[in-house]
């Protein structure tokens, strides 16, 4: 379990703040309007009024204390660095930051993000990947180029063995599952897939495109 901090209770950091409670973790959120907080104080562990680039109500919530702060303001990017800014100087364990653009991104790493998030930017990649074959019904992008697809079985390989495929050595691809009702994790080679399954599969992304024909 992890103590987290979201400032700005936005879309975007409500969501986050909701998901982080659901998982177990404690969430304290912040945000200066009064409507927002009211909104989502039955979502969180504890919620506070407050300007984030106030360093003297800033110092009061123990910075130090949280093992990972969260910067999910969106619409004042001035605000976001300032913030951001403010965390590091106080201590921060690990900042991650919100932009919209690569420029966003340097000034905020340049003043204390450990990582930034583009949530519209990685949203349409996955909606237009997601959407652009029948055959995905999930996707989810990984470092270095790889990807884990949720993908339908192809007709030629109805019956067949994953060892007869041999997708591994062939083209670097990992069936990692099957579905058929529910996701069967323990694949071997003697799994027999079926037109009709979804199955998992990861590997490098242009590696699972070409193989699939997506």
């Amino acid at each position: 379990m992890k103590n987290v901090l979201v400032i700005g209770a936005g879309r975007f950091g409500r969501y986050t703040s909701e998901k982080l409670l659901e998982l177990g973790h404690q969430v304290m959120l912040i945000d200066k309007n009064e409507e927002r907080i009211n909104k989502v104080l039955p979502y969180v562990t504890n919620a506070q009024i407050g300007d984030s680039t106030d360093e003297a109500f800033m110092e009061t919530l123990g910075i130090k204390d949280y093992d990972l702060s969260i910067v999910a303001i969106g619409d004042n990017f001035l605000s976001s660095l300032e913030t951001t800014f403010l965390l590091d100087e106080l201590g921060a364990a690990r900042i991650i930051a919100r932009a919209t653009s690569d420029s966003q991104e340097k000034l905020l790493k340049r003043n204390g993000a450990a990582e930034v998030i583009f949530p519209e930017r990685q949203l349409g990649t996955w909606a237009a990947i997601r959407y652009s074959s029948d055959n995905i019904s999930n996707y989810i992008e990984l470092m270095d180029g790889y990807s884990i697809f949720e993908l339908s079985v192809p007709k030629n390989w109805d019956n067949l063995p994953v060892g007869q495929i041999n997708v591994r050595s062939r083209f670097g691809i990992n069936i990692l599952g099957v579905k058929n009702g529910k996701m069967e994790m323990n694949i071997n080679p003697d799994t027999v897939l079926h037109f009709g399954q979804t199955m998992l599969v990861l590997g490098k992304t242009d590696n699972i495109q070409r193989m699939f024909g997506l």
